[in-house]
């Protein structure tokens, strides 16, 4: 395998095809489709209801990744939406995409990945939880201190250090990772499906599935849906670093989304077939509920490390994909221009990784993350439908070209993807309102730091890299 080294930036491109969708794959499958599920059946009641909406999200997801494809090919530099919203709308709505990733996009999901890691690793080993160390101001808590906390941290500290050290190193932990964690999914599907004491009956309709799909909980349900499938967009970011981009950066993320759709809509149908859905209404470890009522109750502690270990491609995965933002930023010269050089040995982003690092600890011992974690499904939806609608200002200016890939279905594949984004922007800010002040406020921030960072302008330079060349060779 061939790899090229990009002058103007100093990033080397050696991400294979199968290296950028196991990419997608690790960054899409977290906790959020073993615990969303209980939620969606509390809402809907019925459990073809329920793989409707999980189809329904994977369509979204699905649109949007054939859009992003189109802007990845026509711009392969490191930093995904940042990039393709500067080149769309400028700078400064880049800038706060950028911002928001730092804390919401990857930031708070590594926390909060990381700390579930830490639950389910005490959960399979049956460790003792320990005294929390809480250190407060004016007695407001500030710091907690735990074994979960503790754990949660060192998981942090180590795929830092491990992208920290080299693209070729974190991409081959990050592959093996993902291989293990869809290895052990798919043999709990098969398995459930073979030998689990389930039944096809609890697959029976609970009410008119049309008066269900109209409902305003289908709307509610879409929301969770859409956190779980979050990380469709994940090869984009790592266009700077991906063989072939423009080729391989759409089908990435086109073959990655389709693979977790089809998972998804295979492990809610063991969840059905695993309980009855009165039992599954409301729960929260739905994905061990099932377990439990498939292979009795002494798969708890194995499913609990199960999970965990798929966690650890998450956090990695986040961990390797956030950094790539904030130096695009800065290769911009809209942030501190530290953030911008890569590791002479590693050739890493490390100024940008560490930072990203930092941000998560903090959440870590604060855990101020939850409250991050209250408008993470409105900010992120907000950013993926304006880039989106970024692309169709694009094709409006510019015009398509034909020597790159193209959005299938363009324009209706784009209108979908913004309707749906719409739709659950709407029903987030109804059913959540306080989201959008926390929103506000991290533009608002995001606003002061960008004028302040500004004048760090480079006249002249192309921002985020040298283009690739049309004739790019296939590798």
């Amino acid at each position: 395998m061939k790899k090229s080294f990009n002058k103007k930036n100093g990033l080397i491109r050696e991400i294979s095809l199968s290296s950028a969708t196991v990419l997608v794959i690790a960054n899409m499958v977290g906790t959020g489709v073993f615990t969303t599920s209980g939620f969606i059946l509390k809402e809907l009641g019925d459990p073809r209801a329920l793989l409707l909406c999980w189809l329904f999200g994977g369509l979204f997801a699905l649109c949007g990744a054939f859009c992003f494809g189109e802007l990845g090919a026509r711009f392969p530099q490191a930093g995904g939406e940042y990039v393709f919203l500067r080149e769309s709308f400028g700078r400064a709505p880049a800038f706060l995409s950028g911002w928001i990733s730092l804390f919401v996009g990857f930031s708070a999901p590594i926390a909060a990945a990381s700390i579930a890691f830490s639950s389910y690793f005490h959960q399979a080993f049956n460790l003792p939880v320990g005294r929390e160390f809480v250190f407060d101001l004016f007695g407001v808590p500030m710091i907690t201190l735990s074994w979960f906390n503790l754990i949660a941290l060192l998981v942090i500290g180590m795929f830092t250090l491990i992208h920290y050290y080299g693209l070729r190193t974190g991409t081959r932990v990050q592959n093996w990772l993902t291989i293990f964690k869809l290895t052990l999914i798919i043999a709990f599907i098969v398995a459930g499906f073979a030998f689990g004491k389930g039944s096809i009956q609890h697959f029976s309709a609970k009410q008119d599935l049309f008066a269900a799909f109209s409902s305003e909980q289908f709307a509610v349900s879409l929301i969770f849906v859409s956190f779980a499938y979050s990380g469709w967009n994940a090869a984009a970011y790592l266009g700077g670093e991906i063989i072939n981009p423009r080729r391989n950066i759409p089908y990435a993320l086109v073959l990655g989304t389709v693979v977790v759709t089809a998972l998804y809509l295979l492990l809610n149908a063991i969840y059905i077939y695993a309980v009855p859905v009165e039992q599954l209404a409301g729960e929260v470890e739905v994905g061990a509920k099932a377990a439990v009522g498939l292979f009795g109750e002494n798969i708890s502690r194995y499913f609990s490390g199960a999970v965990a270990l798929g966690l650890l491609s998450v956090v990695s995965a986040m961990v390797m994909t956030g950094p790539r933002i904030y130096y695009a930023m800065s290769q911009d010269g809209v942030f501190f221009s530290v953030f911008g050089k890569l590791n002479p040995l590693h050739r890493t982003p490390a100024s940008s990784i560490f930072l990203q690092a930092g941000i998560a600890t903090i959440m870590v011992l604060s855990a101020s993350f939850e409250t991050l974690l209250i408008y993470i499904g409105f900010t992120l939806s907000l950013c993926a439908m304006m880039t989106v609608v970024g692309l169709m200002r694009i094709r409006w200016r510019d015009g398509k070209n034909p020597n790159l890939y193209q959005t299938p279905g363009y324009p209706l594949t784009p209108l979908l993807f913004i309707a749906a984004n719409c739709w659950i922007i709407f029903f987030s800010i109804r059913s959540q309102p306080v989201a959008v002040l926390f929103a506000l406020g991290t533009i608002a921030a995001g606003m002061v730091v960008y004028l302040f960072t500004t004048p760090q302008k480079k006249q002249g330079d192309d921002p985020a890299g040298t283009e690739v060349p049309e004739t790019e060779p296939t590798y």
